[in-house]
């Protein structure tokens, strides 16, 4: 055992295998003192960040996620705000005492230390809360998590991750345990909600087809949406615009390079030495979006097989830099050509290539992005832009679009920009940011 006397002539340093006792004194002893201090470091940073967070503006997602789960998965893309949603539920609900515990394991501690001995100590010292953030940066990550989970079941952990891999097929026996969400960058209906226009409910593709001309009205007698849509477009997707809006397009630069040169980098089929290819392939389609991909000349362009070119566009959608389209009723695998490509959002237009965001690309892009984020299922129409849900065809376009594309073709709508309220079969497209 470890005595009084010791104190003060107790060496160590970071690294467990460094660990020295001084006075013969047993490297078990010393351990138990070390997690202590680290224990009462990590304790510090968590409730900083804690106090450091504000309440003001939440995410919908909150209200939908079930907090009674054990065990919670929120992936997403980088910069879509799941760390700020970790500490906002915990700040609200367990304060700044010792019942929470937030967690980042790309924390260097974790390169020499465990996280379920960590999640061990805490959960014996009466922990209940465990927040684990940026876990796919954690070798056995999965295993592990599994094990506090078994051997602690009075502890109820959340954690956050890449939507680049499908996470929990890495473990069966997680996936049977864990809830997961996933968390998308703001609707146009959140981003007019956190700049504070107006609080608007949820509205149901269902509800918007049948009952547009009423919901727009409803709407636009309290609030003018165009006068917010060509901000939300810019700018308005990621919840860091409300940090400072002029250097909004630098930081949203650096979270597509940490994206392609850190997150991708844990994907076994992606080589590092492929970096500057990927950056190479994602402006190549910045600069063409929408369009119909021949893979061949685009690989041959890049310079890499056209196989390794399907599986890094698999993996860019992934990482929601990108959306692709199949042709309606084709089924879909990493390996097979996709019908149409576009950008993720039309912020990432906007930041990628400026001078090739015109008004129909984004369009189709807003259009694509807000409809996937709501869960619904998009494909390409031999007549329509898009057929969604294998129910609805729609043709996008501006105020001026008529009906005669879509002429004789049930379920069949325009959606129009630059609209407030629409008429029929035309309805606005802003109102398709409200689905989420």
């Amino acid at each position: 055992m470890c005595g009084g006397g010791l104190k003060g002539k107790l060496l160590y340093v970071e690294s467990n295998f460094m660990v020295k006792m001084l006075y013969g004194k047993s490297k078990k002893c010393c351990r138990l003192l070390y997690l202590k201090s680290k224990m009462e470091h990590i304790f510090q940073k968590s409730t900083f960040l804690l106090r450091a967070q504000q309440e003001i503006m939440v995410r919908s997602m909150m209200a939908k996620i079930d907090w009674n789960d054990r065990l919670i998965g929120i992936l997403g893309a980088r910069g879509t705000g799941k760390t700020t949603l970790l500490l906002q539920y915990a700040k609200k609900n367990y304060g700044f005492g010792s019942d929470v515990l937030y967690l980042s394991l790309d924390d260097i501690f974790f390169s020499e230390n465990k996280l379920s001995e960590i999640a061990g100590r805490f959960s014996d010292q009466g922990g209940k809360l465990l927040l684990l953030d940026e876990v796919h940066k954690y070798p056995e990550w999965a295993r592990e998590i599994k094990n506090v989970y078994d051997f602690h079941p009075h502890l109820k952990m959340v954690f956050t991750g890449s939507s680049i891999s499908d996470m929990l097929r890495q473990n069966a026996d997680l996936s049977r345990r864990s809830v997961q969400y996933y968390l998308p960058g703001l609707s146009f209906r959140e981003y007019m909600q956190f700049i504070d226009v107006g609080n608007f409910g949820i509205i149901s593709l269902q509800n918007i087809v049948e009952k547009h001309v009423q919901i727009a009205a409803d709407i636009t007698s309290t609030i003018k949406p165009l006068q917010y849509f060509a901000d939300y477009l810019r700018h308005g997707y990621y919840p860091f615009f409300k940090e400072n809006i002029s250097t909004y397009a630098m930081r949203l630069e650096q979270v597509i390079k940490m994206v392609i040169e850190t997150d991708l980098q844990f994907v076994e089929a992606v080589s590092i030495a492929n970096t500057r290819k990927i950056y190479q392939l994602l402006y190549l389609l910045s600069i063409s979006v929408p369009f119909k991909p021949n893979i061949s000349k685009l690989s041959e362009k890049i310079g890499i097989t056209r196989n390794t070119l399907l599986q890094y566009l698999h993996y860019l959608e992934k990482a929601r830099l990108i959306n692709m389209l199949s042709a309606a009723g084709q089924s879909t695998s990493i390996l097979q050509k996709p019908e149409k490509l576009y950008l993720e959002n039309t912020n990432l237009q906007f930041t990628l290539s400026p001078e090739t965001a015109d008004k129909g690309t984004l369009r189709e892009t807003f259009f694509l992005n807000q409809l996937l984020n709501a869960g619904q299922k998009a494909g390409i129409h031999s007549k329509g832009d898009f057929w969604v849900n294998d129910l609805y065809v729609f043709e996008i376009g501006g105020r001026t679009k008529g009906t005669a594309q879509i002429k004789g073709i049930s379920n069949a709508y325009i959606v129009a920009d630059d609209t407030e309220i629409g008429a029929m079969k035309t309805i606005p497209l802003w109102l398709f940011g409200m689905m989420y």
